[in-house]
């Protein structure tokens, strides 16, 4: 099979390097796969990434023969060209073969802001798609037509894939290494990539340990940090307070006016979702419990059961 990677121009290039070096991986470890560049316009042969780093020996679009089964990513470019008329009516040849493609079998899908070139094209009219969330309220005026999934990793429908950006095109590519060759073969490439903790269609773009952390207060970072890091230890607040030199009061008030959050809340959140994490990795509900800093598997089920941002059903769990 072929799987091929288009360059638009100004592409962010983790969003193609990324996917790229998964199938890269896994032809490597002997997947039947031929990797493939291509440009989004007839007659380019090379072009240039938003990081300035150059491309050649480039294959234009009209030059590829595919074959149902075969994969194409388009990956995100600069925000610029999002609502660039010129380029879109440029890129319209690019539109009209990946609509063939795609009614010929091909697998389509997207990177982070490449999901604007496929709803360019009317592939996602009518479909669940996804794409960065600063992106978000842009393509809802823009496409209208398409069912965009807000703070979603990936989405499938009728063979096209759309992914939030950059790492979670690789989360794409091993999902669908996975689909293709096993998850055990898919397994193999994670590791060989030195990704150990796999995220799927159910996984938000933006966790509890990358939100409430939009703020320039510094004190309340090392906070943050410090919660992060030592989930597994008793939490006190008046040492917590003492290490930014302030009073425990002090640190209550000023947390909650930063965040919008109390630091009770915040805790629970980041133990949620690192004891989900471990569960995803077979991790026993007793260690996941001392892992996350509670006395008991009750309490871990407490918890979970009172998050407002998981859905698996903990009962199920022992």
């Amino acid at each position: 099979m072929n799987a091929v990677f288009m360059f638009p121009p100004e592409v962010h290039l983790l969003d193609i390097t990324g996917p790229a070096h998964v199938f890269y991986e896994a032809a490597c470890y002997g997947a039947p796969v031929t990797l493939t560049f291509s440009s989004i316009f007839k007659d380019e042969k090379a072009g240039r990434s938003s990081c300035m780093l150059a491309f050649a020996a480039l294959v234009p679009f009209d030059e590829l023969k595919l074959r149902s089964g075969d994969l194409v990513f388009v990956p995100g470019l600069d925000g610029s060209l999002l609502m660039n008329e010129e380029f879109l009516k440029k890129s319209n040849p690019f539109q009209q073969w990946l609509t063939h493609q795609h009614q010929q079998g091909v697998i389509i899908c997207s990177v982070c802001t490449g999901a604007f070139l496929l709803a360019a094209a009317g592939l996602l009219n009518g479909k669940a798609c996804t794409t960065h969330w600063k992106y978000a309220e842009r393509f809802n005026q823009r496409y209208p037509k398409v069912k965009l999934q807000i703070n979603r990793l990936f989405v499938e429908e009728e063979r096209i894939y759309t992914s939030a950006g950059v790492s979670s095109g690789i989360d794409l590519a091993l999902h669908l290494v996975e689909k293709l060759w096993g998850g055990y073969f898919a397994a193999q490439i994670a590791k060989e990539i030195v990704i150990y903790f796999r995220r799927t269609t159910d996984d938000p773009q933006l966790s509890v340990f990358t939100q409430y952390r939009n703020h320039l207060e510094h004190r309340i970072h090392k906070v943050q940090d410090k919660l992060a890091h030592t989930l597994d230890q008793k939490f006190n607040l008046e040492q917590l307070a003492e290490e930014i030199g302030m009073s425990s009061r002090n640190l209550t008030r000023l947390f909650k006016q930063t965040t919008g959050i109390t630091i009770g809340e915040y805790l629970a959140g980041l133990r949620s979702a690192r004891a989900l994490q471990l569960i995803k990795e077979g991790q026993k509900m007793q260690a996941v419990a001392l892992q996350c800093g509670l006395k008991s598997t009750n309490q871990l089920r407490t918890l979970l059961t009172g998050s407002k941002e998981q859905s698996i059903n903990v009962i199920n769990l022992t």
